[in-house]
């Protein structure tokens, strides 16, 4: 029994110390390979490093030196292909992977086609992905681009077709996506050029008390004298009984225009 209770306790150590030394690194494949530094074990008796797995498959890699390649070309990956790479190691040491960005998805797609349906839908048409990165619909409003919607992208080679209903305002539209990658660097398609046969829209009273009413629904901003945004939406009509009176910019349409507060 002593012996049972021995084995069971040198199990859950072994499961304890298998769990807390790794190093879990989730990405994917863009035809790069990891640099590892690998410090001797604590004991002085070989290296940090003792196991290297790629998607649950033990490497073949080097890895008793100081330093080595995950060489990951080798597994026959496509671009954008999804990885997990994990390294066991030993106690009381810190093994350092040196390039560890070369596994989250970059913006490297290309605009092949992108316009507005006249039923107000964006259309686009992108090649060159190699990560799965959301696009972000921008619309042209106001003298200033603002997100109007996002869209998962597919993140794997080809070309792919992607689409969201925008809602345009009266005349000249201009309509972009974009991509931000981990380099906080955008990625802009080409833009794209609707005119809208929707009459121009209007609002009452220019001193409202309870609330705004538009001609027509649209979107909307509302900033204060500081230029702080206070209200923004879509619709016909806008609550402003909460608001303290004073002066305030409207922005709806394709318009910008003030009001007062009583």
């Amino acid at each position: 029994m002593r012996k049972f209770i021995l084995i069971i306790i040198s199990i859950i150590a072994f499961l304890n110390f298998a769990s807390s030394n790794v190093i879990e690194l989730e990405g994917i494949f863009q035809g790069k390979n990891l640099y590892v530094m690998n410090p001797f074990s604590s004991s002085g008796v070989g290296f940090c490093i003792y196991e290297v797995n790629v998607n649950g498959q033990v490497t073949t890699d080097e890895i008793n030196s100081s330093a080595f390649e995950i060489d990951l070309s080798i597994y026959q990956f496509k671009l954008g292909d999804k990885l997990e790479v994990v390294i066991k190691h030993k106690e009381n040491c810190k093994p350092k992977v040196l390039n560890p960005e070369v596994l989250k998805p970059k913006s490297t797609f290309k605009t092949v086609s992108i316009n507005v349906d006249p039923n107000g839908t964006l259309m686009w048409k992108t090649s060159g992905e190699a990560g799965e990165l959301p696009y972000e619909v921008q619309q042209y409003r106001w003298n200033k681009w603002i997100t109007v919607g996002e869209v998962q992208g597919k993140g794997t080679p080809g070309t792919h077709t992607y689409k969201h209903k925008v809602k345009p305002h009266s005349g000249n539209n201009k309509f972009r996506v974009r991509q931000t990658d981990y380099t906080k660097k955008h990625n802009y398609s080409k833009e794209a050029n609707f005119k809208s046969r929707k009459p121009p829209v209007s609002f009452e009273p220019k001193k409202p008390k309870e609330k705004i009413t538009f001609s027509a629904e649209t979107m909307y901003e509302i900033y204060d004298n500081y230029g702080n945004i206070v209200k923004k939406g879509y619709g016909k009509e806008v609550d402003v009984s909460n608001l303290k009176d004073g002066d305030y910019f409207l922005n709806y349409d394709n318009k910008m225009d003030t009001f007062k507060k009583k």
